[in-house]
């Protein structure tokens, strides 16, 4: 493609063989020195337009929004010049990989209420309580006033002799669970001080509620321990849900999963007598034991259309000179939450713009430049994945039934959520992690005069919010590369007031929608670091591995001797 890169003899990177080993140094990655990519930042503006514009409904998994979407970048991925990178059908490969996920949706308006010493008190969906269609099995639910127990951060830890349930039978009653860990408040403790761990996350309380034999658990909403507002949780819980297809589907999720407001709380524990701020600080504690709401009783009663559908992974390949069957994987999620409940304007398409459509723009892009450059030994697969909204749930298919061996998978380098306007500085990934693969990243963004900074705010838990997470969970190095928020234009200032409002105002509404004045050159900046980065990889016989600490690394040892 006319443009993609630069003419023989542009100037080196002056840098770039600091950065790269003499063991990285095969004649095409010297060949790439001179031949650097160039992203063009039109280009990415335009995709990114047509990804999240109405037209495509939000690019909800089964529905018509998927159709357009899958289709699109099929088109995009031939027109970029990769080849199919699929399922195999009749012996060949296809752009794609069927997710089978089972679908559930509320029908009608569910109706919640309390029970204060014998008082009704009704709940509305989306305003007091987000409440999640049931996905354990349970089509008509019919909750007629279960007690209600307080479970601090429903937090069990056996290697940090950690119990919030102490032998509590949670057998037809609902718990009420705090969100993050324990020690997120005082910022020291046994979870990691600040940072999240996965027991603070609210897919791990929904699991540990399962193992409890809980009827149901409500995690209470903070905005700062969770890192997002409510609105966040009512558009991502009150809309349809899936799940992967699984034997055992009780095994994994209570009856009911939802969320409530902090006032309701504290409403509700003041009915029962009880300090909600006290208990609070309590459940900060190895002391705590769990707590019944005494004289407060919760009903909820709805039915749950329940179906399996089939999704789709999309995915193209630019296969290996020489070992093909080794692979570096760029993956993106391209689904968003489709249609869903209006905003103050009447609006009810949440088109992704940022989140995702900056991230399969990106994917696309790397994918053309891939398709154009000299092949690298090893193959490199450009991965789509679906129904990252509803739990990373594509990937998370992807990973356990991979198309290609996770064994031979040399890394997943993912993309989600970037920054459409200037350049920065820095860059970040999400969460905090030990890997070669960071370490890689780091020499190199050297090179271009960027510097990493640690995750900002290591409370949200963003390791475990995106696709990467899935892979990490196999053993796979993997990171989700970020933005960073030192502006060249702005400094920090501007760029943390930027990341401030988007969380605020945008993320998972409505108003994530594509900007005539974003300029999409950070994106162009970052996605050569990026795209260099993978080539070092495919064009080398290096195999990166998590730290020693890390409690991945054990997964990856274990598929030591399929490597060389």
């Amino acid at each position: 493609m006319q443009g993609l890169f630069p003419r023989k003899g542009a100037p080196v990177n002056r840098l770039l063989a600091s950065a790269i080993t003499a063991a990285l140094l095969t004649p095409a990655v010297a060949a790439l020195a001179t031949d650097l990519p160039t992203f063009d930042p039109h280009r990415l503006s335009q995709e990114v337009r047509t990804l999240s514009s109405d037209a495509f409904e939000g690019r909800g998994p089964a529905t018509p929004g998927e159709s357009k979407t899958v289709d699109y970048l099929i088109a995009q991925y031939k027109a970029a010049g990769l080849q199919p990178g699929g399922a195999v059908v009749d012996g060949k490969r296809t752009w794609t990989q069927p997710v089978p996920l089972g679908r559930f949706e509320i029908v009608g308006t569910p109706a919640f209420s309390l029970s204060e010493d014998g008082k009704a008190v009704p709940l509305t969906q989306g305003e007091q309580i987000a409440v999640r269609a049931s996905m354990d099995g349970t089509r008509k639910v019919d909750i007629e006033h279960a007690p209600l127990v307080f479970v601090g951060y429903g937090v069990q830890a056996p290697e940090r002799h950690w119990d919030d349930f102490k032998g509590v039978d949670l057998k037809g009653k609902i718990g009420v669970v705090l969100v993050n860990d324990p020690d997120f408040e005082s910022g020291h403790g046994d979870f990691g001080g600040k940072a999240m761990t996965y027991y603070g996350r609210w897919t791990y309380k929904y699991e540990e509620a399962a193992l409890q034999g809980a009827l149901g658990m409500l995690v209470v909403h903070e905005t700062a321990p969770a890192s997002y507002g409510w609105a966040t949780v009512k558009n991502s819980n009150i809309n349809v849900q899936f799940d992967i297809v699984r034997d055992k589907p009780a095994a994994e999720h209570p009856t009911l999963e939802g969320w409530i407001q902090h006032d309701l709380a504290v409403q509700m524990f003041k009915a029962a007598g009880l300090d909600f701020a006290a208990l609070k600080k309590q459940a900060q504690t190895r002391a705590f034991k769990p707590v019944t709401l005494k004289g407060v009783t919760f009903s909820a009663k709805y039915d749950v259309d329940a179906k399996v559908i089939t999704s789709q992974n999309v995915v193209g390949r630019v296969e290996g000179s020489k070992r093909p069957d080794e692979t570096v994987i760029y993956s993106a999620h391209w689904d968003h939450l489709g249609v869903g409940a209006p905003d103050a304007r009447g609006d009810r398409i949440y088109n992704g713009a940022v989140d995702n459509a900056t991230g399969t723009a990106a994917l696309i892009e790397l994918g053309r430049a891939f398709a154009h450059a000299p092949k690298p030994e090893r193959s490199v697969i450009f991965l789509n994945v679906t129904a990252e909204e509803k739990g990373l749930l594509g990937s998370e298919y992807y990973a356990t039934h991979p198309l290609y061996p996770t064994a031979k998978t040399v890394a997943d380098i993912n993309l989600d959520a970037l920054d459409p306007q200037g350049v920065a500085r820095n860059f970040t990934i999400s969460g905090n992690a030990k890997l070669g693969l960071l370490d890689e990243l780091i020499a190199l963004a050297r090179t271009y005069g960027m510097i990493y900074a640690s995750d900002p705010h290591p409370e949200a838990g963003s390791f475990f919010r995106s696709d990467h997470f899935s892979f990490a969970k196999q053993g796979v190095p993997a990171i989700s590369f970020e933005s960073g928020d030192d502006l060249i234009k702005g400094g920090k200032a501007a760029g943390e007031a930027a990341g401030k409002l988007y969380n605020r105002e945008h993320y998972h509404q409505p108003s994530d929608e594509w900007q005539a004045g974003w300029s999409f050159a950070g994106m162009a900046h970052d996605l050569r670091l990026l795209y260099q980065l993978g080539y070092q990889l495919a064009d080398s016989d290096s195999w990166p591995q998590w730290s020693k600490d890390s409690e991945f690394r054990a997964a990856r040892e274990q598929t030591a001797d399929q490597r060389k």
